[in-house]
């Protein structure tokens, strides 16, 4: 009996029953696949009842009867596939596969990925959706704009869909450690522990996308890695989306030496927000620094959100547009710190 390659065969006989092992790809939510409380895994026993089951971690043993390895290997494909593809798999998606029959997916226009529970992470603006649109055809992003418009949660359903489609190999996150007001040295615990309060925004975006096992096996093995920007220093970033958030807090020297971190098969996004700029008054942002040097070089794209993209709370957009009207009143419009940042009138 011929099998695929992640498959192995354990004492085969002439009789045509033998035993076989299915691997399941490091990309499969172990906890999505076999349900909650294994619901899956015995809903798969009992439609297989010619076939002897056992799962533990990623292998899965079969024994039985070649015909029936067979089939169950072609369903157990089609199982992971579905799992990966949605991050859902209900006892319902199961019958269906099992019976022969395509699962019902529900298609949205400007779909990024399914996150937990199959949750839909869209692009739900125009901005979203340009942002989604340039990802495809250039290898370093600016994404800027207002707070709430999704310009990271965008990036990161990006990075997660290039490692679900083994376009990529890790995702890396990462953020300047600026004291906005408040001061770090004061905080408590060890440097992980001050430091952590700045990156949670990152993980909250991805366990919108990832289950919690998944992610936290990914944090351990390095596959998703978030860090400090200090940090990135002296690495050569592969095979990699990295996504640089708050870039507005970066100076002119830290966001250079992040943006030549880049290597071969890998993709930038760096998102900001020029209105929130946390470091010293006289010290210019390397996020405005960087558009304007940056601004003439092919493969590099900016995308300017706006009040219209914010998708949280209605009051944010308020909130915004309250302080964006206050601002126009001033006679120092535009200018920020030391640095000067005017949207192309288009």
């Amino acid at each position: 009996m011929k099998l695929s390659a992640n498959k192995a065969i354990l004492n085969p006989s002439d009789e045509g029953v033998g035993e076989a092992i299915f691997e399941l790809s490091e990309l499969t939510d172990t906890t999505v696949f076999y349900g909650v409380n294994n619901n899956n895994v015995h809903l798969i026993k009992n439609l297989h009842p010619n076939v002897r089951f056992s799962a533990r971690g990623s292998i899965i043993k079969l024994a039985g009867n070649d015909g029936d390895i067979k089939n169950l290997y072609s369903i157990l494909e089609k199982l992971e596939r579905f799992s990966i593809d949605n991050n859902v798999l209900t006892e319902e998606n199961v019958i269906e596969i099992v019976k022969g029959h395509e699962p019902v997916e529900v298609k949205f226009e400007n779909l990024i990925l399914h996150g937990v529970n199959g949750k839909s992470i869209m692009a739900r603006t125009a901005n979203q959706q340009k942002l989604v649109k340039v990802f495809e055809t250039n290898d370093l992003l600016f994404a800027i704009g207002p707070a709430g418009s999704g310009k990271t949660y965008t990036a990161i359903a990006l990075a997660v869909r290039s490692l679900k489609n083994k376009e990529i190999k890790k995702i890396i996150l990462s953020r300047p450690a600026v004291e906005a007001g408040e001061k770090l040295g004061f905080l408590p615990g060890d440097m992980k522990e001050k430091i952590d309060p700045y990156l949670q925004p990152l993980y909250d975006a991805l366990q919108d996308m990832i289950t919690p096992l998944k992610l936290k096996e990914y944090l351990e093995n390095g596959t998703i890695q978030i860090a400090p920007l200090a940090f990135m220093r002296g690495r050569t970033l592969s095979d990699a989306v990295i996504i640089l958030d708050e870039a507005q807090n970066s100076t002119t020297m830290q966001i250079k030496m992040f943006l030549t971190r880049m290597g071969l098969n890998a993709k930038m996004i760096v998102t900001g927000d020029m209105t929130q700029i946390d470091l010293p008054y006289a010290q210019k942002s390397g996020l405005i620094d960087a558009l304007e040097v940056l601004k003439n070089i092919n493969g590099i794209s900016v995308v300017e959100f706006d009040v219209k993209d914010i998708v949280r709370h209605k009051l944010v957009q308020r909130i915004v547009e309250a302080y964006e009207n206050r601002s126009s009143l001033n006679h120092h419009q535009g200018e920020i710190k030391t640095g000067v940042y005017e949207k192309k009138k288009k």
